[in-house]
């Protein structure tokens, strides 16, 4: 039986979209959970798939080029097998930096694309994860002392990895390599962990979904902090909300009780000129009335947090205020059930540009499970005469795809002319934005006179006219 272990892990990417960019670097380190590592780290770089451009924007911050991935990465393939076999043990908690809502969910699409299931690498043979951004903000928020915090240059708190490091004397010698910002990441949580063991142990248990709903409990619901990026850097993200409903996946609606649902609803008639008011509710109130996610490890906790060491002061609330607040809000029965209803519509869902990024469509049927497995463990030679009856219409198209970055000579001449049909709409796609940051950025003084940037636009240029000219 393997030991329980963390393991630290950091991205870098073409840009921010997890379904239509792609994963160039991947780095990670695996420790006790005393924080001291365990065997050698992981340094990867991932070969830019020739159906790719990437943001300018990225490039500049990562300084990884396309040419770079081609020479020296590997696969994705072959990340997804390292990953897989090697990486995800069993029993261990997956950590990053602001990774449940980004890295995460580069990984959920890259296992989609290679044969993997994508979910079970985060709950199966006792593995979880766990985000430190959101505990960074709540200890800033409730229990700051001990640790020096950032500011920006205007005076708002800030919570980015390389200025908490440099402030507490954490070696990070370069910010936006992936390995480098691991390294950083375990220092900042040893940080977060000895200056503040009881919170740190806390947030740890509740990493687990059982946690989170036995303190949130819709049978009795009660008011609980919760911190958020979404609610913003004045009060360090964290306020006192109260759950409403469920969703129809599974989330838990919250209402921030910072605001009062009179004067809302009162800002929202006087705006009603400009047509605000025909906007759904949940668009309309959000982000005082915002979704909350059991199993995306939110940093939550009970009310009582508050009323040790000036709680309620750090946050700019009293609770004469929450109940205050509270009270009015269940004055509106009628409001609540629009607000469900518009929360489960599906009109306003985001639908997936190509099959590549359809991952959360819906689960793979049980039925697929065995030729999936037969797409990954196969050969050029094996998948060449492979043509499954899959169940999910998805996959039929996502072997094609699979065939052409991995085994291009196994594609009959049909699918290489659905692969060059998909490949050529893909690029059509992404051109425009591409060019006109690339152009942007090369009209940029400060960039085209640093001639390390500049020459990572050169690059990038000769990537795109490269891609102009490939033919399958």
């Amino acid at each position: 039986m393997a030991r329980p272990s963390f393991f630290f892990y950091d991205l870098e990417t073409s840009g921010l979209s997890s379904a239509d960019d792609r994963i160039m670097q991947f780095a990670g380190q695996r420790t006790n959970l005393d924080l001291k590592p365990i065997g050698d780290p992981y340094n990867i770089l991932v070969k830019l798939p020739d159906d790719t451009l990437p943001s300018p924007g990225a490039i500049l911050t990562t300084k990884i080029t396309p040419q770079e991935t081609q020479s020296d990465g590997i696969l994705e393939s072959e990340l997804s097998k390292t990953l897989a076999e090697e990486v995800f043990r069993p029993d261990t908690i997956i950590v990053g930096f602001n990774s449940v809502r980004f890295d995460d969910k580069f990984i959920q699409h890259l296992f989609w694309r290679n044969f993997y299931d994508p979910y079970e690498w985060q709950w199966r043979d006792g593995r979880s994860r766990w985000d430190m951004l959101d505990v960074v903000r709540m200890t800033r928020a409730l229990r700051p002392e001990g640790i020096n915090w950032p500011f920006t240059d205007d005076g708002k708190p800030t919570n980015r990895l390389e200025l908490i490091t440099k402030l507490n004397g954490i070696s990070h010698e370069s910010a936006h390599d992936a390995l480098s910002d691991v390294n950083a990441l375990i220092e900042v949580t040893r940080l977060v962990r000895d200056r503040q063991e009881k919170l740190f142990s806390y947030l740890l248990k509740m990493r687990d979904k059982r946690e989170v709903k036995g303190l949130i409990n819709l049978h009795s619901p009660k008011p609980f902090v919760y911190t958020s990026g979404r609610y913003g850097s004045k009060y360090n993200f964290t306020t006192v909300v109260y759950p409403l409903f469920l969703t129809k996946k599974g989330n838990v609606v919250v209402f921030d009780l910072r605001k009062n649902l009179d004067e809302l609803l009162e800002k929202a008639k006087i705006s009603s000129a400009d047509k605000t008011s025909e906007k759904p509710l949940n668009n309309l109130f959000y982000p005082t009335i915002k979704e909350l996610a059991f199993n995306r490890c939110p940093a939550v906790a009970p009310l009582g947090v508050l009323d040790q060491e000036s709680g309620w002061e750090k946050i700019g609330l009293s609770r004469e205020t929450v109940f205050k607040n509270l009270e009015t809000l269940k004055n509106h029965p009628d409001f609540l059930k629009s607000l469900k209803k518009d929360f489960d519509s599906d009109e306003y869902e985001k639908k997936p540009l190509d099959v590549e990024g359809s991952l959360y469509d819906s689960f793979t049927p049980d039925e697929d499970k065995v030729r999936i497995a037969a797409v990954r463990s196969g050969t050029a030679a094996s998948l060449a005469d492979f043509h499954p009856n899959f169940v999910d219409e998805r996959l039929s198209e996502l072997l094609v795809h699979y065939k052409a970055k991995n085994f291009p000579d196994s594609l009959t001449e049909s699918e290489a002319a659905e692969w060059r049909k998909y490949r050529e709409a893909r690029l059509s796609r992404q051109a425009p934005i591409f060019l006109a940051e690339l152009k942007k950025c090369q009209e940029t003084p400060e960039i085209m006179n640093n001639p390390e940037k500049s020459f990572l636009l050169e690059e990038l240029l000769l990537w795109y006219q490269s891609l102009q000219e490939l033919d399958y």
